[in-house]
Protein backbone atom coordinates (compact mmCIF):
# COMPACT_ATOMS: atom_id res chain seq x y z
CA UNK A 1 0.00 0.00 0.00
CA UNK A 2 2.75 2.29 1.03
CA UNK A 3 4.11 1.52 -2.51
CA UNK A 4 1.46 2.26 -4.13
CA UNK A 5 0.78 5.45 -2.82
CA UNK A 6 4.56 6.56 -3.09
CA UNK A 7 4.09 5.50 -6.85
CA UNK A 8 1.09 7.52 -7.28
CA UNK A 9 2.41 10.71 -5.74
CA UNK A 10 5.40 10.26 -7.82
CA UNK A 11 3.19 9.92 -10.97
CA UNK A 12 0.45 12.87 -9.70
CA UNK A 13 4.05 15.18 -9.31
CA UNK A 14 5.50 14.14 -12.69
CA UNK A 15 1.71 15.08 -14.38
CA UNK A 16 1.97 18.41 -12.57
CA UNK A 17 5.56 18.76 -13.71
CA UNK A 18 4.80 18.06 -17.11
CA UNK A 19 1.42 20.22 -17.48
CA UNK A 20 3.36 23.15 -15.92
CA UNK A 21 6.25 22.76 -18.63
CA UNK A 22 3.32 22.81 -21.45
CA UNK A 23 1.90 26.48 -22.12
CA UNK A 24 -0.23 27.76 -25.47
CA UNK A 25 0.22 30.81 -26.83
CA UNK A 26 -2.76 32.41 -28.79
CA UNK A 27 -1.93 34.43 -32.14
CA UNK A 28 -3.40 37.31 -30.71
CA UNK A 29 -0.49 37.31 -28.14
CA UNK A 30 3.42 37.76 -27.33
CA UNK A 31 4.50 34.54 -25.13
CA UNK A 32 7.66 36.09 -22.84
CA UNK A 33 9.79 33.04 -21.20
CA UNK A 34 11.48 34.16 -18.04
CA UNK A 35 14.56 32.45 -16.34
CA UNK A 36 15.29 33.70 -13.06
CA UNK A 37 14.11 37.15 -14.03
CA UNK A 38 15.99 37.50 -17.50
CA UNK A 39 14.38 36.74 -20.70
CA UNK A 40 14.87 33.72 -22.02
CA UNK A 41 12.90 33.50 -25.17
CA UNK A 42 10.05 35.61 -27.18
CA UNK A 43 7.56 33.32 -28.65
CA UNK A 44 5.17 35.15 -31.33
CA UNK A 45 3.87 31.77 -33.31
CA UNK A 46 0.85 30.72 -31.58
CA UNK A 47 0.49 27.01 -31.00
CA UNK A 48 1.73 24.54 -27.68
CA UNK A 49 5.10 25.31 -26.45
CA UNK A 50 7.71 23.97 -23.41
CA UNK A 51 9.32 25.47 -20.79
CA UNK A 52 11.04 24.39 -17.61
CA UNK A 53 8.49 23.98 -14.53
CA UNK A 54 8.36 27.16 -11.68
CA UNK A 55 10.34 28.20 -10.32
CA UNK A 56 13.25 27.61 -13.12
CA UNK A 57 11.09 29.73 -15.76
CA UNK A 58 7.37 31.43 -15.67
CA UNK A 59 5.69 32.86 -18.79
CA UNK A 60 4.87 36.41 -19.58
CA UNK A 61 2.23 37.29 -21.93
CA UNK A 62 2.20 41.11 -24.34
CA UNK A 63 -1.22 41.87 -25.91
CA UNK A 64 0.19 41.32 -30.05
CA UNK A 65 -3.01 43.50 -31.67
CA UNK A 66 -3.37 46.85 -32.54
CA UNK A 67 -4.84 48.83 -29.09
CA UNK A 68 -6.00 52.12 -29.22
CA UNK A 69 -5.28 55.69 -27.64
CA UNK A 70 -8.07 57.79 -26.62
CA UNK A 71 -8.50 59.39 -23.77
CA UNK A 72 -12.14 61.71 -23.29
CA UNK A 73 -10.02 65.11 -22.27
CA UNK A 74 -9.58 67.45 -25.01
CA UNK A 75 -5.89 69.31 -25.34
CA UNK A 76 -5.42 72.97 -26.61
CA UNK A 77 -2.76 74.30 -28.55
CA UNK A 78 -2.23 77.80 -30.16
CA UNK A 79 -2.15 78.38 -33.78
CA UNK A 80 0.49 80.78 -36.25
CA UNK A 81 -3.25 82.95 -35.80
CA UNK A 82 -2.84 83.00 -31.53
CA UNK A 83 -5.76 81.53 -31.51
CA UNK A 84 -6.62 78.89 -29.18
CA UNK A 85 -7.95 75.43 -30.46
CA UNK A 86 -9.27 72.24 -28.19
CA UNK A 87 -7.92 68.94 -30.55
CA UNK A 88 -9.63 66.25 -29.54
CA UNK A 89 -7.83 62.86 -31.20
CA UNK A 90 -6.90 59.49 -30.92
CA UNK A 91 -3.71 57.02 -31.97
CA UNK A 92 -3.50 53.57 -32.83
CA UNK A 93 -0.79 51.81 -32.02
CA UNK A 94 1.43 47.95 -31.04
CA UNK A 95 3.63 46.73 -29.81
CA UNK A 96 6.39 44.85 -32.56
CA UNK A 97 9.50 44.34 -30.38
CA UNK A 98 8.78 42.89 -26.85
CA UNK A 99 12.26 43.31 -25.58
CA UNK A 100 12.63 47.16 -26.21
CA UNK A 101 9.14 46.87 -24.45
CA UNK A 102 9.90 45.22 -21.34
CA UNK A 103 13.22 46.98 -21.04
CA UNK A 104 11.55 51.12 -21.75
CA UNK A 105 8.31 50.64 -20.32
CA UNK A 106 8.56 48.36 -17.69
CA UNK A 107 6.38 45.87 -19.76
CA UNK A 108 2.90 48.21 -18.92
CA UNK A 109 0.85 49.42 -21.03
CA UNK A 110 0.03 52.57 -19.17
CA UNK A 111 3.46 53.65 -18.88
CA UNK A 112 3.69 53.23 -22.78
CA UNK A 113 0.37 55.29 -23.15
CA UNK A 114 1.49 57.94 -21.14
CA UNK A 115 4.77 58.60 -22.60
CA UNK A 116 3.33 57.96 -26.48
CA UNK A 117 0.45 61.04 -25.49
CA UNK A 118 3.47 63.60 -24.00
CA UNK A 119 5.12 62.85 -27.22
CA UNK A 120 1.63 63.00 -29.28
CA UNK A 121 0.94 67.04 -27.50
CA UNK A 122 4.71 67.82 -28.04
CA UNK A 123 4.28 66.92 -31.91
CA UNK A 124 0.88 68.70 -32.15
CA UNK A 125 1.61 71.85 -30.67
CA UNK A 126 4.63 72.32 -32.92
CA UNK A 127 2.78 71.83 -36.20
CA UNK A 128 -0.40 73.25 -35.15
CA UNK A 129 1.91 76.75 -33.92
CA UNK A 130 2.84 76.89 -37.53
CA UNK A 131 -0.05 76.81 -39.28
CA UNK A 132 -3.91 78.70 -39.49
CA UNK A 133 -6.91 77.21 -38.54
CA UNK A 134 -7.73 77.12 -41.85
CA UNK A 135 -5.02 75.37 -43.19
CA UNK A 136 -5.73 73.11 -40.08
CA UNK A 137 -9.50 71.96 -41.63
CA UNK A 138 -8.68 71.89 -45.20
CA UNK A 139 -6.53 70.00 -47.34
CA UNK A 140 -3.45 70.51 -45.35
CA UNK A 141 -4.75 68.72 -42.59
CA UNK A 142 -3.64 64.81 -43.93
CA UNK A 143 -0.07 66.38 -44.46
CA UNK A 144 -0.18 67.52 -40.59
CA UNK A 145 -1.69 64.16 -39.43
CA UNK A 146 1.38 62.64 -41.94
CA UNK A 147 3.60 64.50 -39.85
CA UNK A 148 2.36 63.83 -36.60
CA UNK A 149 2.13 60.33 -37.12
CA UNK A 150 6.14 59.96 -38.41
CA UNK A 151 7.58 62.05 -35.58
CA UNK A 152 4.97 59.93 -32.82
CA UNK A 153 6.59 56.62 -34.65
CA UNK A 154 10.27 57.93 -34.47
CA UNK A 155 9.05 57.91 -29.86
CA UNK A 156 7.26 54.90 -30.47
CA UNK A 157 10.49 53.02 -31.76
CA UNK A 158 12.28 53.43 -28.30
CA UNK A 159 9.66 51.65 -26.48
CA UNK A 160 9.47 48.96 -28.83
CA UNK A 161 6.16 50.00 -30.29
CA UNK A 162 4.45 50.98 -33.57
CA UNK A 163 2.15 53.58 -34.77
CA UNK A 164 -0.29 52.35 -36.98
CA UNK A 165 -2.37 55.71 -37.58
CA UNK A 166 -2.83 58.98 -35.91
CA UNK A 167 -6.23 60.99 -36.09
CA UNK A 168 -8.23 64.23 -35.10
CA UNK A 169 -11.18 63.50 -34.31
CA UNK A 170 -12.48 67.15 -33.39
CA UNK A 171 -11.01 70.77 -34.04
CA UNK A 172 -12.93 73.29 -32.34
CA UNK A 173 -12.91 76.78 -30.84
CA UNK A 174 -12.02 77.91 -26.88
CA UNK A 175 -14.92 79.09 -25.74
CA UNK A 176 -13.34 82.18 -25.01
CA UNK A 177 -12.31 82.90 -28.35
CA UNK A 178 -15.46 81.25 -30.31
CA UNK A 179 -17.71 83.78 -29.66
CA UNK A 180 -15.23 86.78 -30.83
CA UNK A 181 -14.44 84.47 -34.06
CA UNK A 182 -18.17 83.74 -35.19
CA UNK A 183 -18.30 87.49 -34.96
CA UNK A 184 -15.76 88.08 -36.80
CA UNK A 185 -16.93 85.34 -39.72
CA UNK A 186 -20.21 86.94 -39.29
CA UNK A 187 -19.18 90.31 -40.32
CA UNK A 188 -16.74 88.68 -42.91
CA UNK A 189 -20.25 87.07 -44.44
CA UNK A 190 -22.24 90.39 -44.04
CA UNK A 191 -19.65 92.30 -46.00
CA UNK A 192 -19.20 90.04 -49.16
CA UNK A 193 -23.07 89.82 -49.20
CA UNK A 194 -23.32 93.71 -49.30
CA UNK A 195 -20.42 93.29 -52.35
CA UNK A 196 -22.69 90.94 -53.92
CA UNK A 197 -26.07 92.95 -53.66
CA UNK A 198 -24.02 95.88 -54.79
CA UNK A 199 -22.42 94.00 -57.51
CA UNK A 200 -26.15 93.15 -58.45
CA UNK A 201 -27.68 96.11 -58.42
CA UNK A 202 -24.85 97.50 -60.45
CA UNK A 203 -25.45 94.89 -63.44
CA UNK A 204 -29.22 95.13 -62.66
CA UNK A 205 -28.72 99.16 -63.54
CA UNK A 206 -26.34 98.02 -66.39
CA UNK A 207 -29.24 96.00 -67.50
CA UNK A 208 -32.10 98.35 -67.43
CA UNK A 209 -30.19 100.24 -69.32
CA UNK A 210 -28.95 98.84 -72.16
CA UNK A 211 -33.33 97.44 -72.37
CA UNK A 212 -34.04 100.98 -72.22
CA UNK A 213 -31.65 101.55 -74.53
CA UNK A 214 -32.33 99.37 -77.10
CA UNK A 215 -36.36 100.17 -76.66
CA UNK A 216 -35.32 103.53 -77.43
CA UNK A 217 -33.49 102.88 -80.83
CA UNK A 218 -36.46 100.05 -81.32
CA UNK A 219 -38.80 103.06 -81.33
CA UNK A 220 -36.63 105.10 -83.05
CA UNK A 221 -36.57 103.00 -86.20
CA UNK A 222 -40.09 102.46 -86.13
CA UNK A 223 -40.99 105.90 -86.08
CA UNK A 224 -38.62 106.28 -88.53
CA UNK A 225 -39.66 103.32 -90.91
CA UNK A 226 -43.43 104.40 -89.83
CA UNK A 227 -42.76 108.53 -90.96
CA UNK A 228 -41.11 107.35 -94.24
CA UNK A 229 -44.15 105.11 -95.52
CA UNK A 230 -46.24 107.60 -94.27
CA UNK A 231 -44.50 109.80 -96.51
CA UNK A 232 -44.58 107.52 -99.56
CA UNK A 233 -48.33 106.93 -98.95
CA UNK A 234 -49.16 110.62 -98.49
CA UNK A 235 -46.86 111.02 -101.54
CA UNK A 236 -49.02 108.53 -103.62
CA UNK A 237 -52.35 109.81 -102.57
CA UNK A 238 -51.24 113.32 -103.35
CA UNK A 239 -50.00 111.70 -106.73
CA UNK A 240 -53.59 109.59 -107.68
CA UNK A 241 -54.93 113.31 -106.04
CA UNK A 242 -53.19 115.26 -108.75
CA UNK A 243 -54.09 112.31 -111.55
CA UNK A 244 -57.79 112.30 -110.71
CA UNK A 245 -58.03 116.37 -110.10
CA UNK A 246 -55.77 116.87 -113.48
CA UNK A 247 -58.61 115.36 -115.81
CA UNK A 248 -61.27 117.30 -114.53
CA UNK A 249 -60.56 120.65 -112.62
CA UNK A 250 -63.55 121.68 -111.86
CA UNK A 251 -64.80 119.33 -109.94
CA UNK A 252 -61.51 119.12 -107.98
CA UNK A 253 -62.28 123.04 -107.27
CA UNK A 254 -65.43 121.70 -106.00
CA UNK A 255 -64.19 118.90 -103.99
CA UNK A 256 -61.96 120.87 -102.39
CA UNK A 257 -64.81 123.31 -101.34
CA UNK A 258 -66.39 121.00 -99.76
CA UNK A 259 -63.58 119.79 -97.72
CA UNK A 260 -63.37 123.85 -96.63
CA UNK A 261 -67.00 123.34 -95.99
CA UNK A 262 -66.22 120.84 -93.75
CA UNK A 263 -63.35 121.54 -91.70
CA UNK A 264 -64.96 124.90 -91.34
CA UNK A 265 -68.55 123.82 -90.00
CA UNK A 266 -67.70 120.99 -87.70
CA UNK A 267 -69.87 122.03 -85.19
CA UNK A 268 -73.74 124.11 -84.91
CA UNK A 269 -71.65 126.72 -82.82
CA UNK A 270 -68.42 127.47 -85.56
CA UNK A 271 -68.90 131.03 -87.05
CA UNK A 272 -66.91 132.25 -89.64
CA UNK A 273 -66.92 136.02 -91.01
CA UNK A 274 -66.00 136.71 -94.42
CA UNK A 275 -67.24 138.96 -97.49
CA UNK A 276 -70.71 136.84 -98.79
CA UNK A 277 -69.45 137.60 -102.06
CA UNK A 278 -65.85 136.38 -101.33
CA UNK A 279 -64.55 133.00 -103.41
CA UNK A 280 -65.25 130.90 -100.19
CA UNK A 281 -68.91 130.79 -101.12
CA UNK A 282 -68.65 130.76 -104.69
CA UNK A 283 -70.35 126.80 -104.95
CA UNK A 284 -73.23 128.48 -102.04
CA UNK A 285 -74.53 130.67 -104.79
CA UNK A 286 -74.85 128.27 -107.57
CA UNK A 287 -75.43 125.70 -106.83
CA UNK A 288 -77.17 124.12 -110.22
CA UNK A 289 -74.18 125.50 -111.76
CA UNK A 290 -72.42 123.09 -114.12
CA UNK A 291 -69.62 122.82 -111.30
CA UNK A 292 -72.01 121.65 -108.84
CA UNK A 293 -72.94 118.91 -111.59
CA UNK A 294 -69.71 117.57 -111.89
CA UNK A 295 -69.17 113.95 -111.82
CA UNK A 296 -68.14 112.17 -108.18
Amino acid sequence: MTRLALLGAVLVALGLGVLSSVFVVDQRQFAVVYALGEIRRVIDTPGLHLKLPPPFQNIVYFDKRILTIDTPDTDRFITSEKLNLQVDSYVKWRIVDVKAFIRSASGSQNIATDRLLRSLRDAMNIEISKITVAELISGEREKIVEELRNKLNEAAKEIGAEIVDVRLKRVDFAPEVADRVFERMQSERKRVANERRATGGAESEKIRADAERQRDVILAEAYRDAQRIKGQGDARAASLYAEAFGQNPEFAAYYRSLQAYRESFQNKRDVIVIDPSSEFFRYFKAPGSNAARAPR
